[in-house]
């Protein structure tokens, strides 16, 4: 398959927020030894990407980046001596590409959408050791929703080997992480309480299978919601997205684990050292995960056909609007980005 000379992408630089995506054409890479050029086909944004957007991502970001590390396309060119993957493969992209296994390190801190180039384009050039398979159920706009928020859901849930069924889960809200947090763990065998703020939601996670969903506008003092949906014991695991660690402490059990993914809220108070160290509470940072953790992933995905719950798809003309209608906090579940298949 010939891939065109020219090609559109996405630039920003970090700070210049949604406005400052700007379109524009240029060549399109020639593969080198070991990478691939992969027509791309649907794209993500991430919570991430409005950080990066924002200048409040915690990671180095290069200027004029093509930004979003979430995404799924085609392979249509192979570089010398790639023998992973061929033509036509449908492939999604880890977001650390040389995270293969293993703990995360400072040598693994190249990312897409940061110090390297993301996937809001037409065609990207990535590393064939940064790929995993598509699962054969999804569609690429299905697909796109994987390298990040599922992963990272993966990771809050399994990272430290420690989840078992019949134990219960906390996921907070009705994001991208806590979505498929909810959904692998009923696939693992856990009991799910989620969390969420209004009752049209609720009925949604409801029916996604959570074993019982706590309105925080009915029920503000949800730990105390969850001790009781859980015979006064406490969840087994709290997957935080919010970064209020002080209640996913109350509602943890003795010797539970707390996965901290994120810090939604504007403001937290201090977590009370005495109530932690009572707890006996592992508080664990979560940042993704490995390409293992990824196939790991991708293996539980197809066994269950797990579909991910994706709220909207855009053309590629109208990314900016995708960002928008993310930012703005009314997508249940994942905005999508489409793009058309390439030329035959």
């Amino acid at each position: 398959m010939n891939a065109p000379a020219r090609m559109r992408s996405y630039h920003v630089d970090s700070g210049a927020g949604i406005d400052g995506l700007t379109l524009r054409e240029h060549p399109v890479p020639v593969p080198g030894p070991g990478q691939v050029l992969v027509a791309v086909r649907a794209v993500s944004p991430s919570y991430r990407d409005l950080l990066v957007l924002g200048g409040r991502y915690v990671l180095p970001v290069r200027p004029d980046v093509v930004p979003v590390a979430e995404g799924a396309g085609e392979v249509v060119a192979l570089g010398p001596g790639v023998r992973s993957v061929q033509a036509g493969d449908r492939v999604m992209a880890s977001l650390f590409p040389s995270w293969q296994d293993g703990p995360f390190g400072p040598q693994h801190l190249p990312q897409l959408g940061g110090t390297l180039d993301g996937l809001l384009t037409e065609y990207a050039l990535l590393d064939e050791h940064a790929l995993v398979p598509v699962p054969a159920h999804l569609s690429y706009a299905e697909a796109a929703t994987l390298p990040c928020v599922a992963v990272t859901a993966w990771n809050a849930l399994t990272g430290d080997g420690a989840l078992r069924p019949g134990q219960t889960v906390v996921t907070q809200g009705s994001g991208g992480v806590s979505l498929f947090a909810l959904q692998l763990a009923r696939a693992l065998g856990a009991r799910v309480v989620a969390t969420t703020g209004g009752p049209a939601k609720a009925a949604r996670l409801a029916a996604l299978g959570a074993d019982r969903v706590v309105d925080r506008r009915a029920e503000p003092d949800w730990p105390a919601a969850v001790r009781e949906a859980t015979g006064g014991l406490g969840a087994d695991r709290v997957v935080d997205v919010v970064g209020r660690l002080d209640e996913s402490v109350r509602a943890v059990t003795l010797g539970g684990h707390v996965a901290m993914v994120g810090f939604l809220a504007e403001s937290a108070p201090p977590i009370d050292a005495r109530r932690l160290f009572a707890s006996g509470a592992v508080l664990r940072p979560v940042a993704v995960g490995s390409r293992a953790q990824f196939r790991a992933l991708n293996e539980v995905v197809e066994r269950h056909r797990i579909r991910p719950v994706v709220d909207r798809v855009l053309p590629f003309d109208r990314a900016v609007d995708a960002f928008r209608h993310y930012a703005s906090g009314a997508a249940f579940g994942k905005v999508v980005i489409e793009l058309p298949p390439p030329a035959r």
